[in-house]
């Protein structure tokens, strides 16, 4: 059988460091190079991003770029959609390394299943190789960092989820569902509860694993984590979907802001806050100690700063945004540069 046209999507700002391991690993898959175009929606760049990316489009037919005046994601995806030729639209970020097989695999199990958007396993990866950089990578998928995000801890057979970390899907799927919500912080997801709530069906596939080089610093996964939680209340608000896993950070912070401010009132207000400060701190040691033996003892350590950093910031964003929504004054946050958007 005739292969169907696949058009690959890379929406990018800034990713000099990035791109050319990006596209040399799309370029290697085993999918029909006769039936496969790469869009590079770039989000006017400026580093060295154009310059690679100028080099890849003289040498390879398959690659175009495509300009992204509004410099964010979800923009950066409605202008692929738009401009592509394909009947079956990947999604593929500039930050990641991609196996040959990855839209081989995702394509058939698409057309195979009658899913709606069909995603692999992310493998985060260390963006270099400090402790901190370490730690964030184990933080982003570890059970303890992200909850139940299966498409970041893995799963050992094809499940049906709520959300996969990019996408394959019909042309079709957003002529039905609409486009990206270029408002959204968050538009994985927000695009993914959309398309649940009009009959589609999510799949996560095994088989199919690409490593993420993840954020390296501690104000970068403190701005990436905030993000997404600031963007949490308006989808909850606009689609009247939530997960468990959203509200657990946003418990917690809400939590130890009350214990902390009853604490004067007398010694049983203390020990609650001791307790609950206890609580959440008891497993961030256990999960820090459990991989010291593997990583070694400044990963460990770091693992145990990074795990407050991300849950912290996630529940102060999720909490500041419900209480401006709350009070009638909530409005959309300023979208942050693309490099730091995921």
């Amino acid at each position: 059988m005739k292969s169907p046209m696949v058009t690959v999507i890379v929406p990018c700002r800034n990713e000099e460091r990035f791109i050319a391991g990006c596209l040399d690993s799309i370029l290697a898959s085993t999918y029909p190079r006769e039936a496969l175009e790469v869009l590079v929606v770039d989000g006017r760049s400026d580093d060295g991003t154009r310059s690679v990316l100028a080099d890849y489009i003289a040498r390879h037919p398959t690659v175009r770029m495509l300009d992204n005046p509004r410099r964010i994601q979800p923009a950066a995806l409605n202008i692929g959609i738009g401009a592509a030729r394909g009947e079956i639209l990947v999604r593929m970020d500039a930050h990641v390394v991609y196996p040959p097989n990855y839209i081989t695999d995702l394509v058939a199990a698409l057309l195979e299943t009658g899913a709606g958007n069909v995603g692999g396993v992310l493998v985060t990866v260390p963006a270099n190789e400090t402790a901190i950089a370490r730690a964030i990578a184990v933080a982003m998928s570890h059970p303890f960092g992200v909850g139940n995000s299966l498409f970041r801890i893995g799963v050992k057979k094809p499940q049906w989820v709520d959300t996969v970390a990019f996408f394959c899907c019909r042309r079709e799927t957003f002529e039905r569902v609409g486009l990206f919500d270029e408002a959204a912080l968050d538009e994985d997801s927000e695009f993914n509860t959309r398309l649940i709530q009009s009959g589609g069906r999510i799949l996560l596939v095994p088989n199919v694993v690409c490593h993420y080089f993840a954020r390296a610093s501690l104000r970068q996964i403190a701005r990436m984590a905030y993000q997404y939680g600031y963007s949490k209340p308006f989808v909850i608000r606009k689609l009247g979907h939530v997960t468990p896993r959203q509200l657990v950070p946003p418990g917690f912070v809400l939590a130890l802001a009350a214990t902390a401010v009853l604490s004067p009132l007398g010694e049983a207000a203390r020990l609650l806050l001791a307790t609950t400060v206890a609580v959440y701190l008891l497993p961030v040691l256990a999960c820090s100690l459990s991989i010291w033996r593997k990583t070694g003892w400044r990963t460990a350590a770091a693992l145990a700063l990074v795990f407050p950093v991300l849950h912290l910031s996630y529940g102060f964003g999720f909490l500041k945004c419900a209480l401006q929504l709350a009070l009638g004054s909530g409005r959309r946050a300023r979208q942050v540069e693309l490099p730091l958007s995921r």
